[in-house]
């Protein structure tokens, strides 16, 4: 390339601390690595962090790198990918491996609720379940994938290809059911106190 100096030469100067060296070779494999680590991690910023990393560690560490012992692309790619799994192992340390279920919340203490809305609060999610459980499995699941996964009517049209008029109906049917059996259910059991 136009006046690079040679990789041996570049790694000689950035081990004496030669600034000017450091920035030939980041100019010059910058972008090469930076499209390896993202084909790692699929994540801009990431790809970003590992670039800095890896330029970071040569300049700390260039004299370990040994010519004789293999070309230093090798070399860099190398690292590069130790870098990547290092740092996608900070992160998987850092995020919760999983979510609470919903079952396991109503367990998790409420200093503020007092031990009646306790109860009242077990006895409607009871209800609410029961409810749920006397739909039909075609109902269930367009419930289940609008109103607890978040998908819009649309979406489960689309994915599950079910006409988009039949996604409404089962919806508003199951509404109904519900809205029905929990009023007619609560009044009953509260009236029986």
């Amino acid at each position: 390339m136009n006046g690079l100096m040679p990789d041996q030469e570049l790694m000689k100067r950035i081990s004496a601390k030669d600034e000017e060296a450091l920035k030939q070779l980041y100019d010059h494999y910058e972008k090469p690595i930076y499209s390896f680590a993202y084909r790692m991690v699929r994540d801009a910023m990431m790809s970003e962090e590992i670039v800095q990393e890896l330029f970071l560690r040569i300049w700390q560490t260039a004299e370990r790198f040994d010519g004789a012992q293999g070309k230093l692309t090798s070399w860099m790619f190398t690292l590069t990918r130790n870098i990547t799994i290092d740092l996608l192992r900070k992160k998987r340390s850092r995020t919760p491996h999983s979510m609470a279920e919903p079952d396991q919340l109503q367990f998790v203490a409420d200093e503020r609720m007092n031990t009646e809305l306790n109860v009242e609060k077990k006895w409607v999610g009871e209800q609410v379940k029961a409810a749920l459980d006397d739909l039909n499995e075609d109902q269930k699941k367009v419930v289940e994938w609008i109103y607890y996964q978040g998908y819009t009517h649309q979406e489960v049209s689309d994915m599950y290809a079910i006409p988009l008029g039949t996604v409404k109906s089962r919806v508003r049917l199951a509404m109904k059911q519900l809205q029905r059996r929990l009023s007619d259910g609560g009044r009953r059991e509260f009236s029986n106190e």
